[in-house]
This record gives C-alpha cells, structure tokens and sequence, in this order.
C-alpha cells in the first residue's frame, strides 16, 4: 500500500492513459487504485472507491462466488482473461448493472501481491449483438416468410402444370376420340354401303329373274329367287334392327319392359325363323321336349340377343353343320349356349371381338357389321347377366348367356 503511495503519481500518470477502466487490488479484494475511466464507469469518486472491497462493483447475484474465485486466481496466478465463456457484470453506485469485459494481470511488489483489472464496458456491444440477433431473427423470420411464399408459389405452379397437363391429355384424348370417331364413320358409311348394296342388288336380280318364269314348269325357279329375296329382306331387317338398337343405346332411349313369358313359346319362334336363313345342310340341334320355363325378363331384348347370336352361328358355319341350342333353367337364373363347328375366332382377335365395328380377320369376307356382338354384350350387362365365350379358330365357337330370372 505504501509503494502505491509513495509512487501515485507515476500510478496516475499511467492509469489515465488508458482508454480502458484500470482497477488494482490487493490479495484481501482493497481496492488500491483505479483510473479516471474505471470511476467513470461506475460513478464513483476516488476518495469513495479507494480502500474499499471490490465486492461494491459486483453484482449481488455473483458475490457469492467471487471470493472462491478470486482465491484460486490467486493460488494459479496467471494473466487471463476473467470469467472467459461466461458474461460478466459490473454494477455502478447508483445500482445499475452493465456487461463487461475484465482482463487479470497479477503481479507482486516488495513481496506483495496484487492484481490489475483491466475492465471495459461492453454495453454499446451487447446491445449492437443484441440488436444484430434480432435482425438476424427478423431475417429468419422473413426468410421463413419468403421460402414459404416461395414453396406456395411453387405448389401452385405445380398444381397449374398438373392441371395444364390433364388439360392437354383431356385435349389430346378427345383429339384421339374424335379422330376415332371420324375412322368408325368413315368405316360405317363404308360398310352400310356394302352391307346394303350386296343384298339389294340379289333381291333386284331375283326380282327380275322371277318375272320371267311365269309357266307352271318353271314354279321351281321362281320359288328359288323369292326364296333369295326372302332371306335378303331377312338380312337387311336384321341390319336395320341392329342400327335401331345401336342408336337406341348411344342415346340411352332403351327402357326394358319386364314381364313374364313362355320361354319354350320364345325359342320356338325363334327357332323357325332361324330355320329360313340354314344353309344348305346346316340343322340347329334344340331339345324340344325340355319342360317349359316361366321367365321374368325384356322379351323383345332376349329374343334380339338369342337371334343375333344364332344368326352368327348361321353365318360363320358351313354346309352340312350344326349349329347346337342349349338352355339350362336354374334356380334364379337361366343360362343359354348357342355352340357351332364354324370357322372360329382367331386368337389374336378374341380380346377386341365385343368392340363395336371389329370383325376377326378371317370373318372379312362375309357379310356382317360389326355391332352385334357390341349390342348383345351391353343389353346383357343392362338386364343384369353376363355372356363369355370359348373359340377354336376352324373348330368352331360357343357363347354362354346368363340371365337372372327375376322377381316381379
């Protein structure tokens, strides 16, 4: 204490140089010494701070503490830093408290130790720290903001190029659909030309050769033709029918008319007129003595489906076959079979040969639409039932019906 006395004004001439606030104590925590800046910093006069602890500088919160610290900075002493990794405080006279940066710097005199503090006070640079996290907050904050409104941004840009994309593939789809539709026209008008011509031009011929033969001994020729002529009208009504039924169902003007009926009285009907359109040799093979079945059902719709399937068997068969006729009554469903020893379906051609128009390639040179076999399988699944079939091409085919009977 005497050597700071003795050389106070060297100490003071030192100490003011100094930007930093200076503080020197004793081993006992005396404050000894302390520069303009460090009373400054806490408001003290020299005469207050002079003699006094250094616990008035601290803040009560750390007072505890500090002893325990300053003891074993004195046992190690080294210069360093004070309280490195942690924030340190001062507090002034008037008890405001204020962050601080302290420096240690322990040395001895005529045996005496002591330590200098360095201390800064901090205070403009916490607050521009605290000031920089909150910016930095706010710009996280924003920058959340912003990716989000970009992530919309891009969702929505997403969303607009899905719907962009169905858009076009709906374009692109009824672009195809309509170029279809054009090909089937094309097709159809093309067909109904031929389908109609063919047979028209045979009644016309027949119509004119059967003029001619008008003695008794030539009965048998005219018979012959309007016998053609017969199974031409025949042909074209069937065609006719189809086109109806067809348009019938694209406009969805079909309304089924159950009612109960003689399935025997059916089938006979439909088998003599079946009989007209045989080809030479050809028989339908039918068990006439099944015992008869009261079905519930459209019989208009089940006369056209059974006919059409016949008339198939009738076309695509040769001379000299048969065409076999099964029904098989059920408990609440009946299942028909129309099975020939025709030309068959071609493999390939099976999975297409309900599509409307198609025909198998080995079918093209007869007669025929392309749209029976279309109507049949809708009016079918319309009145509930289903059909399937089984083909071996140049072996013949056999369609299978299955029809609920219902309840009235």
């Amino acid at each position: 204490m005497e050597f700071f006395r003795e050389n106070e004004q060297i100490f003071d001439t030192l100490f003011e140089a100094a930007s930093e606030g200076v503080i020197v104590v004793d081993n006992q925590q005396i404050i000894i010494s302390a520069n303009k800046a460090a009373l400054s910093m806490f408001g003290y006069n020299k005469e207050e701070l002079l003699g006094a602890n250094l616990n008035i500088l601290i803040p009560m919160r750390y007072k505890a503490n500090h002893h325990e610290h300053f003891d074993k900075f004195m046992a190690h002493s080294e210069k360093r830093q004070m309280g490195h990794g942690r924030d340190l405080f001062g507090v002034k006279k008037n008890g405001t408290q204020f962050p601080v940066e302290a420096g240690l710097n322990p040395f001895e005199v005529d045996g005496e130790r002591f330590v200098m503090s360095l201390i800064v006070d901090i205070t403009v640079r916490k607050e521009n720290q605290q000031r920089i996290r909150e910016l930095n907050a706010e710009l996280e904050d924003k920058i959340k903001i912003r990716t989000q409104e970009l992530r919309n941004t891009v969702n929505d840009l997403e969303t607009e190029i899905t719907k962009r994309k169905e858009a076009e593939k709906r374009i692109k789809l009824a672009l195809k659909q309509e170029k279809e539709l054009n090909e089937l026209k094309t097709k159809f008008l093309s067909l109904v030309s031929h389908e109609f011509k063919t047979p028209l031009s045979g009644i016309l011929t027949s119509a004119t050769l059967a003029e001619k033969y008008t003695t008794t001994d030539q009965q048998e020729k005219r018979t012959k033709h309007l016998s053609t002529i017969k199974n031409k009208v025949h042909y074209l009504n069937n065609i006719l029918n189809d086109f109806l039924s067809l348009e019938r169902l694209e406009s969805g003007n079909v309304n089924y008319k159950y009612t109960t009926f003689s399935l025997n009285k059916l089938v006979n009907d439909l088998i003599y007129n079946a009989n007209v359109t045989l080809k030479f040799g050809q028989e339908i093979e039918y068990d006439n003595e099944m015992e008869d079945v009261v079905l519930y059902q459209d019989e208009k719709i089940l006369e056209l489906i059974l006919s059409n399937l016949i008339g198939n068997s009738i076309k695509y068969s040769p001379e000299d076959s048969t065409i076999f006729f099964r029904i098989f009554p059920k408990t609440n469903k009946v299942i028909f079979e129309v099975e020939d020893q025709g030309m068959g379906i071609p493999e390939k051609d099976q999975k297409h040969i309900f599509e409307r128009y198609f025909r198998a390639e080995n079918a093209l040179l007869n007669q025929g639409t392309g749209i029976g076999l279309n109507i049949v399988k809708v009016h079918v699944e319309n009145m509930g039932g289903t059909i399937s079939f089984q083909s071996i091409e140049n072996k013949g085919t056999k369609f299978t019906v299955t029809l609920p009977n219902q309840n009235r």
